[in-house]
């Protein structure tokens, strides 16, 4: 029997909020707006003041396709939300942006701002990303700023997807919950300019741009799909690792540098090290056996787990463990049809995957599960705002159990200060709780 969605309401969260005590009020509706997906009425796009619309800078983070967005929402949608005060009176909480036209998350505008409304509870005001001022600048190959080097995290992080596409291809290989094909596709068959393989040229340019131009930008991004055989007559790891060189070479330190890629050997890892990359991210996406060659087909007959779960290990020899910081796909445990039945199941594996990391001083990191419709698991129900209170609890618990450090390379940690905005975990760190 299919899963029914969980309706969003002012009592949820008011009984979220009077259950999971340990987690900021800010992190429960955050977590429920990345569940649930927004809602934009065509008045709430209509903003006077500029701001920064979605980049789509790897995948689509959508509930519908860009084709059933009939109100502007696939071309003016902000990037990310803040919102503030409301019902909860919350402080500034920073929220990508998941469009969705059947949300029971609202935005309209009062008084000339962007507000968000549960049913007709007013939650708070909103604000809209500010678009650097470098964004106004075209390449020499025509490229705009957006489409090669976009910044997301309220302009905290320039993301660098090189490559567009994966070579992990069709549902005996792709990861089930990814979109990263199909978005590239339905990009590309809406007329927009997406490059699949970004020139070197391109990125060195933008950057130069966001070198002289910009304060804001701490941290690049270089990620991409699996290459499983060769791209542009190099392997994946020659690949990835010329951006890395190419970037620091021409700018070094002059941002903290993060590869985002598979687990790669200790051998390999050097090499990115020895370039000036200080963050890993090889995503081990989720973490019970049976389910990660389920739902990770491609990773499962190419690698394998316990070689993934071993190189992560490894890893931490290299870039040092708290700078190793692979990300799992919070929710899709639940995922039909072969997910864990109750929350509790579900919580339990990845409580033990969050153990294992952490007691090794490996900071795992989660994103929110947003079913988008072109992938395998499809636009299924979703977890319920119980499993992501339960998830944050669970993870900060397992965080101060082993007094581990702020995970770098994501800004200050904390209530108002956050910039993540595709999870809440790094808005519950350092809360005390409430009485």
């Amino acid at each position: 029997m299919q899963k029914i969605r969980q309706q969003s309401t002012i009592s949820l969260l008011e009984n979220m909020e009077r259950e999971f005590k340990m987690i900021p009020m800010e992190a429960i509706v955050k977590q429920d707006i990345l569940r649930q997906g927004v809602n934009f009425t065509p008045d709430s796009l209509k903003s006077d003041k500029a701001y920064k619309t979605k980049d789509y800078f790897i995948f689509s983070f959508d509930h519908v396709p860009l084709a059933d967005m009939k109100k502007g929402e696939d071309t003016k949608a902000p990037e990310e939300i803040r919102i503030s005060g409301g019902h909860f009176n919350l402080a500034s909480t920073t929220i990508s942006t998941r469009n969705n036209p059947n949300s029971p998350y609202m935005v309209n505008m009062v008084e000339g701002k962007p507000t968000v409304f549960l049913n007709e509870v007013n939650l708070g005001e909103l604000e809209y990303p500010p678009i650097p001022p470098w964004y106004r600048h075209k390449t020499i190959n025509g490229k705009i700023p957006g489409e090669i080097a976009p910044v997301i995290e309220w302009g905290y992080l320039i993301y660098l997807t090189v490559f567009r596409n994966c070579q992990y291809f069709g549902q005996e290989e792709e990861c089930a919950y990814c979109d990263i094909n199909h978005n590239y596709r339905q990009q590309k068959n809406a007329g927009r300019p997406y490059t699949g393989v970004k020139e070197m040229d391109d990125i060195l340019e933008v950057l130069s741009w966001i070198d002289k131009e910009d304060s804001v930008a701490k941290v690049y991004t270089i990620t991409g799909g699996s290459i499983l055989t060769n791209l542009k007559k190099k392997t994946e790891v020659e690949f990835y690792l010329d951006y890395a060189r190419n970037i620091e070479e021409r700018f070094p330190g002059r941002w903290m540098g993060k590869i985002v890629c598979q687990a790669f050997e200790k051998e390999d890892c050097q090499k990115f090290k020895d370039v000036g990359i200080k963050i890993y991210h090889p995503n081990y996406e989720v973490w019970d056996k049976n389910l990660f060659e389920k739902i990770c087909p491609g990773k499962s007959k190419w690698i394998g787990r316990e070689n993934w779960i071993r190189r992560i290990v490894d890893s931490a020899e290299v870039f040092g463990p708290s700078c190793v910081i692979p990300n799992f796909v919070g929710g899709v445990e639940l995922a039909e049809p072969f997910g864990f039945l109750s929350v509790d199941e579900a919580i339990h594996s990845t409580k033990e995957g969050l153990d294992f990391f952490m007691s090794k001083g490996i900071v795992p990191r989660f994103t929110a599960w947003c079913p988008e419709p072109y992938t395998t698991l499809g636009t299924q129900a979703g977890p319920p705002l119980e499993y992501f209170c339960k998830l944050l609890t669970a993870w900060k618990e397992t965080f101060e159990k082993y007094n581990l450090p702020v995970p770098p390379g994501y800004g200050e940690p904390g209530v108002g200060k956050a910039v993540f905005s595709v999870s809440a975990f790094m808005d519950v760190i350092g809360y005390s709780g409430r009485s």
